[in-house]
């Protein structure tokens, strides 16, 4: 997968002052376009848009300061449609016009070029199960929600703090499959996956029974999922195993991700310092 992964790169590098469609980007790397997305972003720390972006305004930022071409010149061959669209990304990433720069020699920001290797650290395996599971409903308490890569999330903490723990006892009562018991679900996310998009977040139950009054439902179609195990601080753990599964157990294993929820079970210790988590993705086998 990273080879081909870096194959796709490379196409990104040649075609910069061109259109990189995502499309082909994924048949290079011989997965689909969200698992493209969701590798990327892991592995990255950014969405593909964002680096393919990057790359256009540091080589566009070579040539303001190289003096051969006129401005508008560069800006159409890096894709911008006016000076103006090309002048404000231009700042938005070196701090500074393209005319000023041109004039003063300003330093420019850089964003180099990537290439993605598997680093194994130690000899630690991660535990995962893979299930084929039919068709449930998830029961529980919506919200739309920022995506945060790293720390606490306040606005899921604010939500779930507001629910009704009666109403979430009776959820519990419905929950009638694995991951038994009350589950954080988080469904529709922006496929850049980028910090601050938004999300729906469920907190509530995988059920095969109707939502009761006062909440809502998701039904989810059968499918494969993955299932990860871990153990440690929260929220340091749970993040990190997110991070493992794309940057470690994708790239090693025959599966990509495919649409639909990640569905989240969390255990607390009694001082709410230690959690044991399993995280249920969607998965589907990876074509050659």
């Amino acid at each position: 997968m990273l080879e081909r992964l870096n194959q796709a790169m490379e196409h990104i590098e040649r075609h910069l002052d061109q259109a990189v469609e995502v499309d082909e980007l994924a048949r290079i790397a011989a997965t689909s376009e969200y698992h493209l997305r969701r590798m990327f972003s892991a592995l990255a720390g950014m969405p593909l848009s964002e680096y393919v972006r990057r790359r256009r305004l540091t080589l566009a930022g070579a040539e303001v300061l190289a003096g051969r071409d006129t401005l508008l010149e560069i800006a159409v061959r890096y894709g911008y449609g006016s000076g103006e669209s090309f002048a404000r990304a231009f700042r938005a990433m070196h701090g500074i016009g393209p005319g000023e720069a041109r004039r003063t020699g300003a330093a420019l920001n850089s964003q180099s070029r990537m290439a993605f290797r598997l680093t194994v650290e130690g000899n630690s395996s991660m535990r995962y199960r893979v299930v084929d599971k039919a068709d449930f409903t998830v029961a529980g308490l919506k919200a739309r929600v920022p995506l945060v890569h790293s720390g606490p999330n306040q606005a899921i903490m604010d939500f779930v703090r507001g629910i009704d723990p009666q109403l979430l006892e009776r959820l519990e009562k419905l929950s009638d499959q694995e991951p038994y018991g009350v589950v954080a679900v988080c469904d529709d996310l922006d496929p850049s996956r980028a910090e601050g998009t938004e999300l729906d977040y469920y907190q509530g139950v995988i059920t095969s029974a109707a939502a009761p009054a006062g909440s809502t439902e998701l039904t989810v179609p059968a499918g494969t999922w993955a299932v990860f195990t871990t153990s440690g601080p929260a929220p340091e753990a749970i993040q990190e195993l997110w991070r493992d599964v794309f940057t470690q157990w994708f790239p090693s294993n025959p599966y990509r991700s495919r649409p639909g929820p990640e569905i989240l079970r969390i255990r607390m210790s009694p001082d709410k310092t230690e959690a044991d988590a399993e995280l249920w993705l969607p998965v589907e086998p990876e074509r050659g």
